[in-house]
């Protein structure tokens, strides 16, 4: 059974339509999805789909882009709602460098305060991290919450850096990018990156895999993720899907 381990299926292209892409996962080999928050709104949303679908966990917090809309009454918002039965992370949170929509040093700040929160919390977090390689892994080095969790989502880096990241105790999730031709640098990812530290997902409706590439992405596609990485591992699907689902129900701490 396989593990979308972030998925945006509170989305508003998923209006109308919900129903009808759970049962398009479950039919496909789901067996559970993660769909993390980007702001206070999305991650109420994240939580009341969670106690309307069995298959469906919570992680909850505020985007960097998001970053400066965030003050002390927001931050216990979203502390409030992490207490709920089927949030298991903070995130998705970080930083982003490439659209920069809030100040770097509010973005920064904002991180440090949810990782905070999450170590309070003995939650795991979910980064989001574009073009700022180089400030996220000295803020998780300088907080340390690697005892409770850390996943790098939709993991851009080099394969060193993913090396990096296990060694400190890590996982490294990889997307749709994963499928596209000649994407070699996130090849390499998955070929250092122990089974037992991956996770797979779909960060849909975005970055939509191979052979869908172009259309809205959904969990049901995580499927071909998780082919790609028996296809370069030399493993089977089967292990290959086991291994990640196993490897999410760890760090999201889902028995």
């Amino acid at each position: 059974m396989l593990f979308d381990s972030h998925a945006h299926i509170d989305s508003e292209r998923f209006e109308g339509e919900r129903d009808d892409i759970v049962a398009r996962a479950k039919e496909a080999g789901l067996s559970l999805i993660m769909n993390p928050g980007a702001d206070y709104s999305s991650s109420v949303n994240a939580v009341a789909l969670s106690e309307k679908y069995d298959m469906v966990y919570a992680a909850v917090g505020i985007h960097p882009h998001e970053a400066e809309s965030v003050d002390e009454a927001m931050l216990e918002a979203i502390e409030a709602l992490a207490k709920k039965e089927k949030v298991k992370a903070i995130g998705e949170i970080g930083l982003d460098y490439y659209y920069d929509h809030s100040p770097r040093e509010i973005q920064k700040q904002v991180f440090v305060d949810q990782i905070r929160l999450a170590k309070s919390l003995g939650l795991p977090i979910i980064i989001h991290d574009r073009d700022a390689n180089d400030d996220v892994m000295r803020i998780l080095k300088a907080e340390n919450p690697f005892e409770t969790g850390v996943i790098l989502h939709c993991f851009s880096g080099s394969a060193e850096l993913a090396r990096q990241y296990v060694k400190l105790g890590a996982y490294i999730s990889v997307a749709g990018p994963l499928t596209f031709k000649n994407n070699r640098k996130t090849i390499e990812v998955v070929e250092v990156v122990p089974l037992d530290r991956l996770l797979i997902e779909t960060d849909s409706p975005y970055l939509t895999p191979v052979p869908f590439r172009g259309k809205r992405n959904e969990p049901a596609y995580v499927q071909y993720v998780a082919d790609k990485i028996a296809e370069i591992k030399g493993l089977t699907f089967k292990e290959v899907a086991d291994a990640t689902r196993e490897n999410g129900c760890r760090i999201f701490n889902i028995k």
